[in-house]
């Protein structure tokens, strides 16, 4: 007898419709998701909608707090991007972080007399030197061995965190400090910028920069090139002379430094001191970020920037009696939709016709 099916048929490219659509439909259906469990929790999913869209453009503090937010998100996110362009699944953002915010502070609390010009710079070299040394850890046996860089990456992020832990609550606590778990503060040698009236500092200028920078190199330079053959073909790439173990280690060097980089803008640019819980998780929501702005440097801007709105918005309705982990939850559900899209973005449904025989 004949008959009818459906079969998943992969696209000889990924199709440039549904790489627009996917992530569109990722938010709508998150946001669904998520208005379902506040109804069902007895939230007006409108209402809290609309507070927590207020919260973010009803006022100058919502505006600038957004910015603010999207600073470490733009730096951790354009770091993981890197490395998943080459197939290299750094998950150790949030460690690297926390290790670039290390070294920034050793360099402001061990010379507080410095000027700022010395300070300043003293201070992102620093950072960037520890998040990037702190990716180095897992990239060497991934590029030696094949470790899974998954595990490692992960493993130290606890690492990292505890380090600063015991730090703060240790030879680094402050004195005068009420006996909460934080340095002493900087010396104001060792603070960015920030615009008039806001807390918006210099860190928003190293995100864009690096965006332009990280665009520039993948997209007009040949090391550029390598990484992204290497990430669509390792095969054909080491067939083209293309030293993959070479570039898995500069990679993850980059992708730390950059988050590094946002350790250092954090503890310069907000918090003026280490302290516990400096992250309040950036370094794994950067991964949702680098997904749902398909690694492209531009959207990662951009999505940083919504992300930070989550963030915020989420701040404001807790007033209302909403759950903190609300925003959580609707990042993962992102995540989720997102993840799940890409068997759209790869594969087509094919209709077809069983001959009778």
């Amino acid at each position: 007898m004949a008959g009818s099916f459906l079969t998943w048929e992969k696209r000889l490219e990924p199709s440039r419709v549904m790489v627009v659509i996917v992530p569109v439909l990722a938010v709508f259906m998150a946001l669904l998701v998520g208005g379902i469990f506040l109804a069902a929790t007895g939230f007006s999913p409108l209402k809290v909608y609309q507070d927590m869209l207020n919260g973010v453009i009803g006022s100058k503090y919502g505006l600038s707090e957004t910015v603010v937010k999207a600073i470490p998100l733009m730096l951790t996110g354009l770091g993981v991007s890197i490395a998943f362009r080459m197939l290299l699944w750094n998950i150790g953002a949030e460690g690297q972080f926390y290790m670039g915010a290390f070294g920034a502070s050793w360099v402001a609390l061990t010379f507080p007399h410095l000027p700022a010009y010395i300070m300043l710079p003293a201070m992102l070299v620093a950072g960037v030197i520890m998040g990037g040394l702190w990716a180095l850890l897992p990239a060497l046996p991934r590029a030696k061995w094949g470790v899974n860089e998954v595990i490692t990456t992960l493993m130290l992020n606890y690492v990292a965190i505890l380090w600063v832990d015991y730090l703060v609550y240790g030879p680094w606590k402050d004195p005068k400090g009420f006996n909460f778990p934080l340095t002493a503060p900087f010396s104001k040698a060792a603070t960015l910028p920030v615009i008039a009236g806001t807390r918006v500092h210099l860190g928003l200028v190293f995100a864009l920069v690096a965006a332009i920078l990280l665009a520039i190199t993948l997209w007009r330079t040949r090391w550029g090139y390598e990484i992204r053959v290497s990430g669509e073909s390792p095969r054909a790439a080491r067939y083209a002379g293309i030293k993959i173990e070479r570039n898995i280690i500069l990679v993850m060097l980059l992708s730390g430094a950059l988050a590094g980089l946002a350790g250092m803008s954090e503890v310069a640019g907000i918090t003026h001191r280490l302290q516990h819980g400096i992250s309040p998780g950036y370094g794994y929501t950067a991964i949702i970020i680098a997904w749902l702005a398909k690694l492209h440097p531009a959207a990662i801007i951009l999505v940083s920037f919504f992300f930070s709105g989550l963030i915020v918005g989420g701040y404001s309705v807790q007033t209302a009696g909403v759950p903190a982990a609300t925003v959580s939850m609707l990042q993962g559900a992102i995540l989720f939709f997102v993840l799940g899209g890409e068997i759209l973005t790869r594969y087509r449904l094919h209709f077809g016709r069983k001959e009778a025989k």
